[in-house]
Formats: C-alpha cells, structure tokens, sequence
C-alpha cells in the first residue's frame, strides 16, 4: 500500500499515513506571541457589505472602464444571479436585468448609510446590497464624487452595524492593516498587510476626473477584483481607507493595492449627506516634486516641500501671497512633501475655510493665511440639493468650474456626472453632459436649471448643452 504524501511549500516535512511524526526535543521552547487579528476582523467584517449592480440594458456594462470592473465582466458577467424573493406582482411588467458586476461597500452609519467607490456604481440601473447576515435590500444613490472614486449608498434597513471611523492621519508605515471585501465573490474575506507607503499619487483617477484627488495608502494586503469599495482597517477594526485600486499588469493581486483615507471618506461622506455634493476647496496653484534636477536648477536648499510651478490669478493662493517659485513646507501644521499631500490635505476642507501655510521664497521660511474657494472662485458653499433636481430628472450633477467652462468654450453651466434612472436617461442623456441652455434661457448654476425647469416642467422643456468631446446635443424632456 502506497504512503500518501502532502507537501507543504516553503516547509521541509513530509507526513506519511500510518506514521507519526517524533516529538520535538525540546518542549520548553517559548514561541512568542503572534499578532492577533482576531479584534478587528470581528469588528469590521459586520460592516462591509456585499454589493451586485444591475442594467436593464445588455449593453449596460459598457461604461465601466476601470480595469477591475473589466475583468470582473469578463469572470463572472454572465454567472451572477438575480436576487430570489417575491416576483409574484408584475412579473411580466419587470425589464430583464444584466449583472454588471459585483463589489463591496462599507456601512458607515446605523441610518443605512453605506460608502463605497464610485466606478463599483457606474451604469448601473439597479444596486443590490446584501448584508453581513444575508439580508438583501436596494441601495438608493445618495451621491458619489468621482474626484475620489467614492460614492455614498443607503438602504432602508433594521438593524444595521456601522464600521468605527479610524483617523487615517495618525496611522503609520509599517502598521499591520487588514482589508475586508468580497473578491471574486468570496464574500467577507479578510486579508492582511502593512501600510506600504502614504500618500501615493498613481494616476489611476485621472481618466475619470480633470480635477481627481489621489493620496492613497498604499498596502501589501492582498486586494482582488470585488474588493472594490470594501474596508481597510487598522488592528483596532477601525476604518482607515476605502480599498479602490491595485498595482497590476493583468488585473488580479500583484503586490499592492490602493485605499483612499478615511479622513477624505469622512469628509466626502458629511457633504453627500448634508449639501448632495461634495464642497470642494481649491487653493489655486499647480505644483511638482522637489526631484533632483529641479533642485539643481533652482538652487533650491533642501528636498522637503512642494515648488510652486503657477498661481491662478484671483485664486486662494493668489491672495494668501504665494507666488511662482515658492515652496510650500507645511499646512495647517502638516508637512508637505509631494502634490498628493497637499490635495489631501485641502481636500478636507470646504470652500470658505481659513488655512495656515508655511513656505520659503529665497532662503527664508514665511508664514501666510489662505481663504480656501471653490471652483467657481467665490467662498459660498452650494444650497442643499440632493433631490430637488437630480431626484426631478434623474442625475447626480454640479455646476461647471470656470476653467472647465474656459476649456469647453462656454460661459457656464451644469456638468451631469452620473445619469440615473429618470427623465435624462430615458430621453437618452449620458454622463459628461454639459447642459448650457434650458428652453434657450442660458443656465450656469444647478439653481438656474431648477428654476427653469420648476416654471416650465407642465409643458416640457428643451434641454441644450455640449458633451467633452465637443459634440452639441438637445434634449425633450417631458413631465
């Protein structure tokens, strides 16, 4: 009879069957104690929730560009199931649905409020959540922030267990974290790393937004496609980052995946609830590492900063005295040493905030204060408007940046960011729409659209704009 023989890599024993391994020599030997994640997997893996995201159209899933969502298409795009439950009422009347693909997301509130990333929603007609215990509800798209890739869900639900915000500042590199999600999915899998590096910029937004705020942590904690949108928790369970990228040649787990920190999350997530956007402060300047040869060329001290490459004319930076060539040390007691830095660091703030710089122009270090503004240069943060017009039209919008309105050659107006099910997307609107006229009244802010269409919407109204790619378009949108 033939001895079956397992084989462990990396570990030089053999058992055989019917043999039984020699006792060790020594049995005083003391192992020390391991790290115990035990604590923050119980905490964090209540709060992460499956997510599957559903089109009535088959070509519903080809918006979704992200690399992640591609491969996730092509693995399971056609395995996914509907949700089983009570399809005895208009059974006939429901439209086929197409799974376009499945996720994570983290429930950050006990209302029902759940963040997840923004490409994890992209397209999608329908979002099935299913909790930690198997309920199954339909999220309602509160708002999202393409900037950051993040998106703010919520459920009508019972009882809910919200995760507990960690301060993503304090955590260091080095620290043990775990990430919590459903890859491939395997739902409520957790896995474990160190925090790889701060404030990482890998240009993975770019293609989705002009204006993308990247100041990921990087982590080595084993990240696949379905992790998207899931939990990055310290040891303590708490909520350091929402897991949204990895570092990969073909799409799967190559070494590193991507978190935005937990302090944007919270930020973005309070202007969702709150305002329906995102209040988005800009201080005016564009700015570059101190590489080498900039050094060299400038003459500059040291490599600790940012350089000042231009200022906006009329912008925050412009008025706090920041000039070209200057090199910003610190804000608001935090020092800056790459472009990914500092966006995060103004990306916690709103529009209307006061900000400390620390800088040195010729040698000396000055101090100055900065009103922060927001993209159309004035300080006034944006009405409350989660459902008044985006819930009137079906669209999650905001109004047009002047340099997008200089870009675009037009003197203002409304870009649509996501179009969801409603007026717009039945009168076959597509997200990037820029919309400059209603009834050929011009609009440049969400608040004229409203007012226009609130006036006109009993007999229709006649929708004008442009898409990115210069292409004009009208719209008849009926009531």
């Amino acid at each position: 009879m033939m001895a079956l023989v397992l084989s462990f890599t990396g570990v030089n024993h053999f058992i055989y069957a019917g043999l039984q391994a020699p006792a060790p020599k020594d049995t005083n030997i003391v192992v020390p104690e391991r790290m115990n994640f035990t604590l923050a997997a119980e905490r964090s893996r209540p709060a992460v929730v499956f997510i599957q995201t559903y089109s009535n159209s088959p070509q519903g899933s080809a918006s979704l560009e992200n690399p992640l969502q591609d491969l996730l298409e092509e693995l399971y795009g056609g395995q996914a199931e509907t949700p089983q439950g009570d399809q005895s009422k208009d059974k006939e009347q429901k439209p086929q649905e197409y799974p376009i693909a499945s996720a994570s997301g983290v429930i950050i509130s006990g209302e029902g409020y759940i963040v997840s990333n923004n490409h994890v929603i992209e397209g999608a007609d329908r979002i099935e959540i299913v909790l930690n215990d198997k309920r199954s509800y339909n999220a309602k798209v509160i708002g999202i922030d393409p900037e950051t890739d993040l998106s703010l869900l919520k459920i009508e639900s019972g009882e809910v267990t919200p995760i507990i915000y960690g301060n993503s500042d304090i955590i260091k590199i080095g620290e043990w974290v775990l990430a919590v999600g459903n890859p491939f999915n395997l739902t409520s899998t957790v896995t474990a790393g160190i925090v790889s590096a701060k404030g990482r910029n890998v240009g993975v937004l770019a293609e989705q937004s002009n204006m993308a705020i990247e100041s990921f942590i990087q982590t080595d904690a084993v990240v696949n496609v379905g992790n998207s949108g899931g939990a990055l928790v310290n040891i303590k369970g708490e909520l350091i980052g929402i897991n949204t990228a990895i570092a990969s040649p073909t799409g799967s787990y190559a070494g590193y995946s991507f978190a935005v920190p937990s302090n944007i999350v919270f930020k973005v997530v309070e202007d969702l609830k709150k305002y329906g956007q995102v209040q988005r402060a800009i201080l005016g300047v564009t700015i570059q590492d101190l590489d080498a040869a900039l050094v060299k060329a400038k003459k500059i001290p040291d490599f600790h900063g940012v350089y000042v490459d231009s200022v906006v004319k009329g912008s925050s930076a412009a008025e706090a005295g920041i000039q070209k060539g200057d090199i910003i040390k610190m804000i608001e007691g935090h020092i800056v040493d790459s472009p990914a830095e500092l966006q995060e660091i103004v990306a916690i703030h709103r529009p209307g905030d006061k900000i400390k710089l620390s800088y040195s122009r010729d040698g000396k270090v000055r101090e100055t204060e900065a009103l922060l503004k927001n993209s159309t240069g004035g300080t006034k943060l944006s009405k409350k408007d989660p459902n008044e017009m985006g819930g009137l039209v079906g669209a999650q919008m905001r109004d047009l940046s002047k340099e997008e309105a200089k870009k675009f050659k037009v003197k203002g107006g409304v870009k649509i960011e996501k179009v969801l099910p409603g007026k717009f997307k039945s009168a076959g609107m597509a997200d990037g729409f820029i919309i400059t006229h209603i009834d050929k009244i011009p609009v440049k802010s969400i608040e004229d659209a409203t007012k226009i269409i609130n006036k006109n919407k009993q007999n229709g109204v006649l929708v004008q704009g442009i898409y990115p790619n210069g292409e004009k378009a009208f719209y008849a949108i009926a009531f």
